[in-house]
């Protein structure tokens, strides 16, 4: 076994013209800890006699400088999304509008008045920055942002009916992504459930009998991710906040999704629209900012004045509030439905209102660019717990390969990832969602991929 003591020591590897520039790469901290690292490596190696030689001091340093690009290399990403899911939870959600870019950048970039009233020169509030244009949009009393729409409803619950009971069908007590379970949710909120009918079948008297007894909240609960079809029946909204509202009781209505725009318009099944929520009298609802609305990550809980300044006061309210970068980024994408410009300027609308021969063209360019592929019809899908089940016609590229997954781990693997999908043993890419501007480089990714 070869004497370990001959191994150079941490300092005179630094010595080296290579350590000086790893130095200059990532610091003197890091670049030592990736040094001793490599030698205790090599040392624990020579002392198993699975080596029998010490490497060269070159050979060290390439050790080292492996492990600086493996500790500093991120792993949050730019992806192309070629699966044709719209709103792909995995894949980030939302992808954001030009406006909502530059606007979380510019308050990032520097200071600003996220709690500073220029006026009065004294503390403002954050809460107020999204208010106003929620409230111009839709006609709500007072309206809030936290993080995201599972702390809208946990804080909704925890302000308006701790330690009181919460009446909600048991076809709504759903999980969705991710193990959130509205049961769980309620019961951490300090709410006492009350189920009222059955899975599939809820009337407007068992929420009539619910409401005999002391009642802080009626909810409803969105279906994030499937559908009850068939041998099935529930009130409508209105019904059941006329009844509840006749026992003194208010309604909160947990949209989900969210949409200000009608689904139907797009050939997709109806969701039920904020505007709709409020003129049924919903007394708050709750919904996300990333999904349908197409902005950042948010949940936003707009309602009744009083209700809401109960909302806002929760202790609870300052651990899930949103921060600056948020609070800009979904007013400027708000800001495109008040401008009446969301088809045209928010991504995901983009998406689901593109014509078909539009998404067609652009397949047949895909195979004209590669010389190989065929365009086929095919399906996109919403995604993002929106419209379950829903799918929208499409073209897809289909590309015949000799085994798929690997190819699909190549695309992965190339230094702009690509995400595709396989079916009947090809590779299938959505022009739907792939980003105009992306073309360029979706093709050189499959040219690489291909070769």
């Amino acid at each position: 076994m070869p004497d370990l003591r001959a191994l150079p020591s941490v300092e005179k590897l630094l010595q080296t013209r290579t350590a000086a520039e790893l130095v200059a790469a990532y610091g003197r901290p890091l670049t030592l800890q990736a040094i001793r690292t490599a030698l205790n490596d090599i040392r624990a190696r020579l002392s198993r006699g699975s080596a029998v030689t010490i490497p060269k001091h070159g050979r060290m340093l390439k050790k080292a400088q492996a492990l600086l690009e493996d500790w500093t290399t991120p792993t949050l990403l730019p992806v192309i999304n070629a699966t044709g899911v719209i709103l792909h939870t995995n894949l980030g959600r939302a992808p954001l509008s030009t406006a909502t870019r530059q606007s979380m950048e510019v308050i990032g970039h520097g200071y600003s008045t996220l709690e500073f009233n220029l006026e009065s020169g004294k503390r403002g509030s954050r809460l107020i920055h999204a208010e106003a244009v929620l409230k111009q949009l839709t006609g709500a009393e007072a309206a809030m942002v936290v993080n995201n729409n599972a702390s809208a409803v946990l804080l909704t619950l925890s302000a308006l009916a701790r330690r009181r009971k919460v009446v909600i069908a048991r076809s709504q007590l759903v999980e969705i992504g991710g193990g959130f379970r509205i049961p769980d949710v309620m019961k951490q909120s300090g709410a006492k459930l009350v189920e009222v009918g059955t899975t599939n079948k809820v009337h407007l008297e068992d929420y009539e009998n619910a409401l005999e007894e002391p009642t802080a909240l009626v909810m409803l609960a969105h279906r994030s991710n499937f559908k009850i079809i068939g041998f099935t029946e529930e009130p409508a909204l209105k019904e059941i906040v006329r009844v509840s509202h006749a026992a003194g009781v208010p309604v909160a209505d947990d949209l989900g999704s969210g949409t200000f725009l009608d689904t139907e318009r797009f050939g997709l099944v109806h969701e039920r629209t904020v505007q709709e929520s409020l003129a049924a009298e919903a007394d708050v609802i709750c919904f996300s900012g990333d999904k349908l609305l197409g902005g950042p990550q948010a949940g936003i809980i707009i309602g009744r004045a009083g209700l809401i300044a109960k909302i806002k006061k929760h202790p609870l309210a300052r651990a899930v509030r949103a921060d600056k970068v948020c609070l800009a980024g979904v007013t400027a994408t708000l800001m495109h439905y008040l401008k009446d410009e969301a088809l045209r300027e928010i991504p995901i609308w983009r998406m689901i209102s593109t014509a078909l021969e539009h998404i067609e063209a652009r397949a047949k360019n895909w195979v004209k660019s590669l010389g190989q592929g065929e365009v086929i019809p095919g399906k996109s899908a919403i995604g993002g717990g929106s419209l379950p089940g829903e799918t929208l016609p499409t073209y897809l590229l289909a590309l015949d390969v000799p085994s798929p997954d690997r190819f699909l781990a190549k695309l992965r693997a190339q230094q702009q990832p690509v995400i595709a999908r396989t079916e009947n043993d090809r590779v299938l890419l959505d022009p739907r969602t792939v980003l105009p501007e992306q073309d360029g480089a979706l093709l050189v990714t499959l040219q690489n991929t291909l070769k």
